[in-house]
Formats: structure tokens, C-alpha cells, sequence
């Protein structure tokens, strides 16, 4: 079972720097999370995404999430996301639980 307050700290230690969460947050190296499940690839309002995050043409939910956060430029080849991944199915999960908590 996923653990949303581990998740918040993965998130605080790891994506922070570059992602916020809040509702009509700002974008910062990285688009604003705010109702990120359920929105296709590329298309945060007001981000400037590469052409291969337009692209890629995915919805993000549980499964595509888990994905690519063990290795965006792998899923995601040519996306501009500074971030190598996290390894552990665990930490993903946990991580997971956090956004779609805090970001609807």
C-alpha cells in the first residue's frame, strides 16, 4: 500500500525544485502538476514543452506515471526533464499517491 506522506517527502527531496502542485500554481523548470491524472502529455497551460512531450500523446494515470518516473528519457526520449528516476517500484508508488492526492 502506497504511503501519501512518504510520497510528499520523496516529492519535497526530489521534484520540488523544479514542479509545484498547487492549483493555478506557477510553472517553474518544469510544469505545474495541477490536475496532471488524466491530462495528455505536453499539455500543462501557459509550459513550453519539446516537441517530444507534445508528442508523445499519452494520458497520465497510475500506470504511465510509474513509468516514467523510473526513466523519463527513456519514455520519453528528448524530453528536456533534467531527472535520471527513481528506481525503487516503492518510492514510485508512494510518489504516485502524493501527486494524485495533492494535485486534485
Amino acid at each position: 500500500m502506497a504511503d501519501i506522506n512518504k510520497g510528499k517527502k520523496a516529492f519535497v527531496q526530489k521534484c520540488s525544485q523544479c514542479h509545484t502542485v498547487t492549483e493555478a500554481g506557477r510553472h517553474k523548470v518544469g510544469p505545474n502538476l495541477w490536475g496532471l491524472f488524466g491530462r495528455k502529455t505536453g499539455q500543462a497551460p501557459g509550459f513550453s514543452y519539446t516537441q517530444a512531450n507534445v508528442n508523445k500523446g499519452i494520458i497520465w494515470d497510475e500506470e504511465t506515471l510509474d513509468v516514467y518516473l523510473q526513466n523519463p528519457k527513456k519514455y520519453i526520449p528528448g524530453t528536456k526533464m533534467l531527472f535520471n528516476g527513481i528506481k525503487k517500484k516503492k518510492e514510485r508508488q508512494d510518489l504516485i499517491a502524493y501527486l494524485k492526492d495533492a494535485t486534485s
